[in-house]
């Protein structure tokens, strides 16, 4: 039995759902283009089916894969908008494969996407009426951003995301800063609604402070103890009655498998915790129910620190992805419940207490070899006794680094894949630039051990 009889060696579903949209795609390391098809997918329906193609597909149809099938089913499966993934869907979609599932349409974006042999890949549920198109996600895509790692471009990074969204900062004229400005602020107020994407969801919040408070180490940080301002962007739906508030941050550049599994081993360890205090319990699920509907117990605060943040600390070009893209990403993840843009890279006490939540009741933390640090950046919040730890996991290897590192090591088949998407090669001298950055980073990284 193939892998593609298996996922259909089910039963069937008894009819067709006019709510039950399907898309899919190969959703290659995960980005906000790929959660806004699914967003504007869901807001088609009440329900979202998720084809997820194998590796072995995507190969023969379109070139080689960064991440594996269990990488990308993970992404699909953190999507806030997202009922079911399915593996193995067809690289051309199959009525019988997709109706098997209940869905009678299918969604795609407004490009073209092709087979092997230059045929339209839905060509089947177009000629049967049953095709849907929605706008895709300008300014990204796969391809840009592999395109970003070859070249070794800093040209994507945002100074202040709170005056770009103003239209104060970025390309063009006046008139094109502000409208992008309104574009990229009404994307994050989408991406920021709930599980139906059409009612307020998360909240959003900019952290204000001195760059040298965003960036200093623990000790430095602690001299410093500057309190900085939080400001609302959008005010979602927030903690509700009982829920334990905890705080987590991070570059999440390239958000990957290794950052969801961390936020999702967040989330099980909390639901533990509130099992044993009776969260499960009937009659509590039943007053909760009483009172409109029933929910976790726990809201989940993702600081996403700035673009000259993260590049200070692993330089190079790092962050692949801009904070506003990289913020885009941790919203649509339904382990987040809120997110600060321009969070510290060391958590301080002042800072900490003054969130809009209060003093969270804990701060996680896991494994992570992405950032060699040589001091501990949550002194604070160990000292306030809420510092908490996540053990090792499938992904933990798999960050921005790990992805950049499979994409150099494939250089040749890559460049090949920008080719043919009429992407300029990039040559030895791109290359060779990216391992002068790379070797003067470790010399840094040593430097700062060594003090």
């Amino acid at each position: 039995m193939s892998s593609e009889q298996e996922v259909l060696s089910g039963p069937p579903a008894s009819e067709l759902l006019d709510d039950r949209i399907w898309v899919d795609g190969c959703w290659d390391f995960f980005h906000h283009g790929h959660a806004g098809a699914m967003l504007q997918a869901r807001q088609l329906g009440t329900e979202l089916y998720v084809g997820v193609h194998s590796d072995e597909a995507i190969l023969e149809n379109k070139g080689p894969t960064v991440m594996n099938l269990r990488e990308r089913l993970a992404a699909v499966d953190a999507c806030r908008w997202v009922t079911r993934s399915v593996a193995y869907a067809p690289y051309v979609t199959q009525l019988d494969f997709i109706s098997h599932f209940g869905c009678k349409y299918v969604v795609h974006g407004d490009d073209i996407t092709s087979d092997s042999s230059g045929e339209d890949c839905y060509r089947f549920v177009k000629a049967a009426g049953r095709f849907k198109v929605v706008k895709r996600t300008p300014s990204i895509s796969t391809t840009d951003l592999v395109g970003r790692m070859l070249l070794c471009t800093r040209t994507h990074f945002i100074k202040s995301l709170e005056r770009a969204l103003a239209g104060e900062e970025g390309s063009g004229t006046e008139v094109e800063k502000h409208t992008e400005g309104e574009a990229m602020t009404n994307r994050i107020r989408q991406y920021a609604t709930d599980e139906t994407g059409k009612n307020p969801g998360a909240d959003v919040y900019f952290w204000s402070a001195s760059m040298v408070a965003k960036i200093s180490d623990a000790a430095n940080a602690r001299a410093i103890e500057e309190k900085g301002s939080f400001r609302p962007l959008l005010k979602g739906s927030g903690p509700k009655p009982g829920q334990r508030v905890v705080y987590v941050d991070g570059g999440f550049d390239l958000f990957s498998s290794g950052h969801i599994e961390f936020l999702r081993q967040v989330v099980l360890i909390e639901e533990d915790l509130a099992r044993e205090e009776g969260w499960y319990d009937q009659q509590a699920v039943d007053e909760r129910r009483g009172k409109g509907a029933d929910y976790g117990p726990v809201f989940v605060v993702a600081g996403v620190h700035d673009d000259e943040v993260i590049n200070y600390w692993k330089g190079v070009n790092y962050p692949i992805m801009n904070i506003y893209e990289r913020g885009l990403c941790v919203l649509q993840c339904r382990y987040v419940n809120a997110v600060i843009f321009g969070a510290p890279f060391s958590p301080t006490k002042s800072y900490l207490t003054s969130s809009p939540w209060g003093a969270p009741d804990a701060v996680y933390h896991g494994p992570t070899a992405f950032m060699p640090l040589s001091y501990d950046p949550y002194t604070a919040p160990k000292e306030m006794g809420i510092f908490r730890e996540v053990s090792s996991h499938e992904f933990q290897g798999v960050n921005a680094g790990t992805i950049v590192q499979r994409i150099m090591k494939s250089r040749d088949l890559y460049e090949e894949r920008q080719r043919r998407k009429g992407v300029k090669a990039v040559g030895e001298a791109a290359h060779r630039q990216r391992e002068i950055l790379e070797e003067e980073q470790r010399r840094k990284e040593e430097e700062r051990s060594s003090a």
